[in-house]
């Protein structure tokens, strides 16, 4: 087999570095994908700028969100473009058996537990590969696909653990990647689907796609926030009570508000991740009969669900996706960093001072 190009993490806020990998040795059950496209992650950024620790010790090849084509491994696999789950479980652990296999304790991470996808291949367990048909590749290269590793599929579970219902009032705050396929997933659960941001140009992206109702938070008191959420809930046709809130700013104030926001019957599925500490009356959860759930990831049963959405073209993930040569990786980890990216970039292999 031929080296492995990549570009790898060496150590906290370094440039990614362009190198070559020994070729890899598959074990028993593994498959070697060739990769189309590998999606960038806020979480790749909190182990390159915030300091978050991967499992594996650097230097290591970051980027859990991939999509591409088999090129070795089991004989059935060979040819087939793939997504590689972001959540890869050891399916025999108690947790696997009861359905939790996201929580695996045993669980394998591309770009944390082992090298990831900004490379030209990545290594992965064949029995947790989600095959992509034809039909999915009808409207999407299977670059743009590598979204749903992660972007797409966490929101997915967290919609899926809440119970959302049609006819429900699906409360979303913070509509950038995450929170934009959370918001067209929930609508397409039957919900009505009021989005919540403070950067006008993502609900106005979002309204394009077809979620109209939007509110723009930004500089408003909680309880301006609350009044105008049950006016736009009752022009929606919304119940009162029960709201479904899917906080993925990943942001101290998104939290904040999310909790406030929590009433009778409600849930709030925390969606988005930050090292900011709250102060929260959990009191509140007691009076409401209220809950707030977790979500982690995405067990790879899901994802053919989300694949069928996308194949049906009932699910555009291109809005609010782009694709950039590899090679900029190190601007675009930048750029995401600085907040000047609006859309969920995935890298696509060049390697030009490698490929001879």
């Amino acid at each position: 087999m031929n080296p492995i190009l990549a570009y790898q993490m060496t150590a906290r806020d370094r440039p990614l570095e362009l190198v070559r990998l020994p070729p890899p040795q598959l074990r028993p059950g593994e498959a070697l994908v060739e990769v189309a496209g590998c999606g960038v992650c806020h979480t790749d950024l909190s182990f390159w700028h915030d300091g978050v620790p991967t499992r594996h010790a650097l230097p290591l090849v970051l980027g859990h969100e991939v999509a591409g084509t088999v090129v070795a491994g089991p004989a059935a696999w060979i040819g087939q473009p793939v997504i590689v789950p972001a959540v890869l479980p050891c399916g025999e652990c108690a947790l696997c058996r009861g359905g939790r296999g996201n929580i695996c304790q045993n669980q394998q991470m591309p770009g944390n537990d082992f090298h990831g996808g900004f490379a030209s291949h990545v290594l992965a367990p064949a029995r947790w590969l989600a095959p992509v048909p034809a039909a999915a590749l009808a409207d999407h290269s299977l670059a743009e696909l590598a979204v749903i590793a992660d972007a797409v599929s966490t929101p997915y579970q967290a919609l899926v653990k809440s119970g959302l219902q049609a006819g429900d009032l699906a409360l979303v705050i913070g509509v950038g990647g995450v929170g934009a396929y959370a918001a067209l997933l929930a609508r397409l659960r039957g919900a009505a689907v009021l989005a919540l941001d403070v950067e006008q140009a993502k609900l106005d992206r979002l309204r394009e796609a077809g979620i109209e109702a939007t509110l723009n938070v930004r500089g408003l008191e909680i309880k301006a926030v609350k009044n105008r959420i049950k006016q736009l809930g009752r022009e929606l046709g919304a119940p009162a009570q029960g709201w479904k809130i899917f906080e993925t700013s990943g942001t101290r104030a998104g939290q904040e508000l999310a909790f406030a926001l929590l009433g009778v019957a409600g849930t709030l599925s925390v969606v988005g991740f930050t090292l900011d500490k709250l102060e929260l009356r959990l009191s509140n959860l007691m009076a409401f009969d209220a809950a707030v759930i977790g979500t982690w990831g995405c067990k790879p049963e899901l994802y053919p669900e989300i694949i069928a959405l996308v194949a049906d073209g009932k699910l555009s993930l291109r809005p609010f996706t782009e694709t950039q040569p590899m090679s900029r990786i190190n601007e675009v980890f930048r750029n995401i960093q600085d907040h000047k990216q609006l859309r969920r970039v995935v890298l696509t292999p060049d390697f030009p001072s490698l490929a001879a």
